[in-house]
């Protein structure tokens, strides 16, 4: 296996590795409800994805306390 005659400085290294970081989710808004959604996903909220409903959300009643 080959070895590299001298190292590469620490700029050149720099160089090379500043297209290997890491980016962020992109985040878009809900056509139907408005809530925040990542992108080609579902809304967890509303159920729809490009404007069709796929899944229906069962909504959660709150309990009332009984004394």
């Amino acid at each position: 296996m080959a070895l590299p005659k001298r190292r590469h400085s620490h700029s050149r290294t720099r160089k090379r590795r500043t297209h290997d970081k890491v980016s962020g989710n992109t985040v878009t808004t809900c056509k139907e409800c408005g809530a925040r959604v990542r992108q080609h996903c579902i809304c967890p909220k509303c159920g729809f994805y490009r404007g069709r409903r796929v899944i229906t959300i069962k909504v959660k009643q709150k309990k009332k306390d009984e004394k």
